[in-house]
């Protein structure tokens, strides 16, 4: 059965980033995923490019996207343009966790 995007998406849920608690889908590190007759490509970036995590973080990814039917080989392709920002981040999400402060007046 040929895996759905959204399947893929909610498997990459399970990815944390250790530092910040919060899964890689909605910290907006996924930019891109593209499956083909079993090869999964991942286009990601990280929060910094002197990530010290960043291989715990694509072991992870195989390790869940190796749960998913379908997918014969992961790769991984991380990318720094554009760089990440909390922008990115899914809104709910960054609500809770990177609110601006309130200028006083």
């Amino acid at each position: 059965m040929k895996p759905v995007r959204k399947q893929i998406a909610d498997c990459l849920r399970h990815v944390d980033d250790p530092e910040l608690g919060i899964n890689i889908v909605d910290l907006g590190l996924i930019y891109n995923l593209n499956f083909d007759d079993g090869d999964l490509t991942i286009t990601l970036t990280l929060t910094t490019p002197a990530c010290p995590l960043s291989s715990y973080i694509k072991k992870n990814i195989r390790h869940v996207m190796g749960q998913v039917g379908g997918i014969d080989r992961v790769h991984i392709d991380t990318v720094w343009q554009p760089p990440w920002t909390p922008e990115m981040m899914d809104p709910s999400v960054r609500r809770g966790r990177f609110r601006r402060p309130r200028h006083s007046v």
